[in-house]
């Protein structure tokens, strides 16, 4: 059975807060080093199921956005989750698209809604918002009707709602 420490073996530095999610193996990794403990995972230890990666805005004065990884190796049935946080001033991670090509859209998606940038990805762009729309919406300070003049919502006479 897999556990983080063994990640130590291959790479001497590693350090990790582990965490339980509902009975599931977590660790918070530095951001710096979660490309270095993604390849091993998945070439060490047999993690080449990659599920999603998924962007969380924690609110936080420090260290604001987590990224979350969910993997999973078939032979042994385990499931894993890897974190790693950036802060709101330098939301920098490292790509895994190189790792897991699945990857790719998530991570774009993560950027389009919460800003985060992953450094080393193929194509860094938005997907859902128009490119020169300079919000985030899926951040917790973003208004829920929208900033007003930035994307003109949809009309329908029953859902009149004033945007003040």
């Amino acid at each position: 059975m897999f556990t983080f420490d063994d990640i130590k073996t291959h790479l001497a530095d590693f350090t990790y807060e582990p965490l339980d999610v509902t009975g599931t193996m977590c660790a918070i990794i530095p951001s710096e080093k979660i490309r270095d403990v993604a390849r091993i995972i998945k070439e060490q230890f047999g993690f080449t199921h990659f599920i999603d990666v998924l962007g969380v805005d924690r609110n936080e004065r420090k260290m604001r956005f987590e990224v979350i990884y969910n993997l999973r190796n078939p032979q042994t049935k385990e499931r894993i989750f890897l974190k790693t946080r950036c802060d709101e001033r330098d939301p920098h991670v490292l790509s895994v698209v190189s790792i897991w090509s699945g990857a790719n859209w998530h991570e774009r998606e993560a950027f389009d809604m919460y800003g985060i940038i992953f450094d080393g990805h193929p194509d860094m762009r938005r997907m859902y918002m128009p490119d020169d729309f300079e919000y985030n919406p899926l951040r917790k300070d973003f208004p829920l009707m929208g900033v007003e003049g930035s994307i003109p919502l949809p009309e329908h006479p029953e859902m009149a709602v004033s945007m003040n």
